[in-house]
């Protein structure tokens, strides 16, 4: 049986070429949403899970497509609307399958404004576990304050704090990096790291599979998840390293993948499910999202597994 989730973050923009190409020749863009943990969210929602996204948007036309497509998915969605701020915008050129370059358009966006007011009308105790990444912390003082009390509130209400390290070396540098990350991750049940990310936090070679894990599992987290892309994903938990090889398809784009893994990998969490049925969920939602364009179009629904796990390529 699951229970909510919160997810606190900024709502996106997405503008996106079509097709394969540079934005310096693509004549047309494609219009869409994104951001990591409204990404999350909206795979949750995709697998049966009760999800709500807080976070602030402009008072423009893009603010009101974060909200209203991640309300037609499935999400609840808590969000301020900022008069004095736009909606922050993310740009991704395609240059090859599987090879994409993104820039933003943030600095001062509704969604850095974040802070600890915002969280006046929410009820912890309504959840069963709250999901922030380290991209959050990074916009703004007032919105890391406002991740800061969002997780005190959790733990106060007895709610498992799931946090994904997301680093984002355009927003701040790793030194000041760490010490927040290290801060969240010592008050998290669970932490999701990429290897690079985990060796940021631990000072260990990124190959140091076990050891980055384990360093990690040291700062007081009682579930360690690393995504490694195509390379899979590992889990350590009650002591007990578990891996799961990635499932090949052919990769489109890959931003989001990441975003999908960790709701696969909730979802499951939240049914009770053990350790390996987490990965496998998280590594086939990961997967899937790689084969589209957009940044959460892609993710499943529990029916479309279920009907991708068929031979028949067509169904009838």
């Amino acid at each position: 049986m699951t229970s909510g989730v919160l997810t606190i973050g900024e709502g996106l923009g997405v503008l996106r070429t079509r097709g394969i190409g540079s934005l310096a020749l693509d004549h047309e863009l494609v219009v869409g949403t994104g951001g990591a943990e409204g990404n999350v969210a909206i795979g949750l929602a995709r697998l049966g899970v009760p999800v709500t996204w807080l976070g602030r948007v402009g008072d423009d036309g893009m603010g009101a497509r974060v909200a209203r497509e991640l309300r037609a998915e499935g999400v609840s969605v808590l969000s301020p609307i900022d008069p004095g701020a736009p909606t922050g915008l993310l740009i991704k050129e395609t240059l090859s399958a599987g090879r994409s370059v993104v820039t933003y358009h943030r600095s001062g966006s509704a969604g850095s404004r974040l802070s600890p007011d915002d969280l006046g009308s929410v009820d912890f105790h309504a959840f069963s576990l709250l999901h922030v990444t380290g991209i959050t912390p990074a916009l703004s003082a007032s919105a890391r304050a406002c991740i800061d009390i969002a997780i005190d509130r959790a733990r106060e209400a007895g709610v498992a704090v799931s946090f994904d390290v997301n680093y984002r070396s355009r927003l701040w540098s790793a030194d000041a990096a760490v010490d927040v990350y290290l801060d969240i991750a010592r008050r998290s049940d669970i932490v999701f790291a990429g290897a690079d990310e985990a060796a940021l936090l631990c000072r260990l070679p990124e190959d140091d599979l076990a050891g980055l894990a384990s360093g990690i599992a040291a700062l007081g987290p009682a579930e360690v998840v690393l995504k490694l892309g195509d390379s899979g994903a590992l889990a350590l938990l009650g002591g007990r390293m578990s891996t799961r090889a990635a499932i090949p398809v052919a990769v489109v784009d890959t931003v989001g993948a990441g975003d999908a893994f960790v709701a696969g990998y909730l979802a499951e969490r939240l049914r009770g499910a053990p350790v390996e049925d987490r990965l496998d969920l998280g590594v086939s939602t990961g997967a899937a999202a790689c084969t589209h364009p957009g940044d959460w179009e892609g993710f499943p629904t529990r029916r479309d597994l279920d009907r991708n796990a068929g031979s028949d390529p067509v169904s009838r």
